[in-house]
């Protein structure tokens, strides 16, 4: 994992533009450059480069229920075979009442999933 000494002041910028979610237009990146005083590009570069390093985990949608409409909220967590993820993540993210689904890395012996 990267430490907070890494990241330059141009990616703290990206960091804090990005952190709350990502602008709601046509062009997200373009308007996180204007904030950070850089090119989209760049912008995108250096989020990659953050994420293959661990400093960001993921860049992803993170959604209000109560705001889309749901009544209650749960969880659930599988042991699924590592050569069956793909296919069955798939099948269960595409369930009309899932909102997301994804994998995470399983730490042996405390958490086998």
């Amino acid at each position: 994992m990267t430490s907070e000494a890494s990241l330059d002041e141009i990616d703290r910028r990206i960091v804090l533009a990005t952190q709350s979610g990502l602008p709601l237009e046509p062009q997200p990146y373009h308007a996180v450059a204007r904030q950070a005083g850089i090119s989209a590009e760049e912008v995108m570069a250096r989020m990659r480069r953050m994420l293959e390093s661990g400093a960001i985990r993921r860049i992803g949608v993170v959604p209000n229920h109560y705001a889309l409409g749901y009544k209650a909220n749960g969880m659930t967590v599988w042991d699924v075979p590592d050569e069956r993820v793909d296919e069955l993540g798939e099948k269960v993210g595409a369930l009309e009442f899932v909102s997301h689904c994804y994998q995470r890395p399983r730490h042996l012996p405390d958490w086998p999933y």
